[in-house]
């Protein structure tokens, strides 16, 4: 069903706005947002798009256009949503803006989300910013979309039971069409990056393994590289974050760090100077390199950050080992979800139909595959016609 119509349907009035905020991939920077890394993410056409409307009451109405589920939140009482099934992301960030002191009016928000949920695309991210963005507009506030990504981040910190890093809430607001975004994640300083990709797309393929970050190993994760920051920083005093480290500090301090605690920090620190290094061969128009160094991420993710799989080494080895197949690495959190590939045009159906049958012969169930598309981040589409 039309979204417009979808919402008359479920709310008996018309909606009166439509914003939107994007889905994103992560090129390459995997687990370094929340280490003080630098990433590169771009956001994608796949976006989460909300119909709206004041209602004249003190309730955050929300509903979705392919589940039947919906919330009633009390603006006078948001810390009380946690448990939602359903509505607690958005619950979550009406409740951050709400404490750091934004005027907010009850309104009905339709939401229609065309990331895959699971998929390690963030669809949650995009829930969140386009949550943020409406409530913002709707009680008539100045709009900074950094500091609605950084409110929406705390939501799923706080709220959520998540321990994110800002990447997926930050790009999903101010990602930029055409390009990547290099974000520094401890000052929120970046750089739009062209992503001219010549004769080659990107290939996001998705594995439709479920996961869930709060019950997975994502925070298991967090509370390695805290424990192993707190031990070079014996050696160390200044750091204020792992990704500060140089390789060649790590390996002199190697013997401070269980073996476990060693390669998780190896990660990071390898990660983010990829990260450098990849923004340089995109710069000079070097897709080789960029291919190589999203193979050499998605090998440093399964041996030393372990949080690959299976599922995820099946899609990449298989596109790795397509002649047409530049690079390819798991992106997101891992443990489920995508992976992204730099795969020759000409050729992506036939990456797509190799690639889909070897995965469906070792795992026993068929990938999803989407050609990626960039978009900018946050759009507000203006009044509901």
């Amino acid at each position: 069903m039309e979204l417009l119509e979808c919402f008359k349907e479920k709310f008996g009035a018309e909606a009166e706005e439509i914003y939107s905020a994007a889905g994103r991939v992560n090129l390459i920077g995997e687990h370094v947002d929340y280490c003080g890394g630098k990433v590169l993410p771009a956001a994608l056409s796949l976006k989460c798009r909300v119909a709206v409307r004041k209602n004249g009451t003190n309730f955050l109405r929300v509903a979705a256009t392919d589940i039947p589920a919906r919330a009633d939140i009390d603006l006078n009482a948001t810390e009380n949503y946690k448990s939602l099934k359903w509505g607690n992301y958005q619950a979550g960030v009406a409740d951050e803006m709400k404490k750091a002191g934004y005027n907010l009016v009850g309104c009905d928000i339709l939401y229609d989300c065309t990331v895959p949920f699971g998929s390690g695309l963030s669809s949650s991210a995009a829930i969140e910013v386009a949550t943020a963005y409406a409530l913002a507009k709707l009680g008539g506030n100045k709009i900074d979309k950094s500091e609605l990504a950084v409110l929406s981040k705390q939501a799923e910190n706080n709220y959520c039971g998540v321990n994110c890093g800002i990447m997926d809430q930050f790009v999903s607001a101010n990602g930029k069409k055409g390009h990547a975004i290099l974000l520094d994640c401890v000052s929120l300083e970046f750089k739009c990056i062209p992503l001219d990709l010549d004769d080659c797309v990107l290939v996001l393929s998705n594995c439709n393994k479920p996961h869930n970050l709060v019950e997975s190993k994502y925070n298991e994760r967090r509370e390695e590289v805290d424990t192993a920051l707190k031990l070079l920083r014996k050696s160390l005093p200044e750091l204020s974050c792992l990704a500060d480290v140089q390789p060649y500090q790590l390996e002199e301090r190697k013997a401070l760090l269980t073996p476990l605690l060693y390669r998780r920090a190896r990660h990071v620190v390898s990660e983010c100077d990829r990260v450098l290094k990849s923004v340089e061969a995109l710069n000079a128009g070097d897709l080789e390199l960029f291919g190589r160094l999203l193979n050499e991420s998605h090998k440093s993710l399964k041996e030393d950050y372990e949080v690959t799989g299976r599922e995820l080494d099946a899609l990449a080895d298989a596109a790795q080992a397509f002649p047409a197949c530049l690079g390819s690495r798991m992106t997101g959190a891992g443990f489920g979800g995508c992976t992204v590939s730099v795969v020759k045009k000409k050729c992506v159906d036939d990456f797509i139909g190799t690639v889909g049958k070897t995965y469906r012969e070792k795992i026993g169930y068929d990938a999803s595959f989407y050609v990626a598309e960039t978009a900018d981040g946050i759009i507000d589409e203006g009044k509901a016609e």
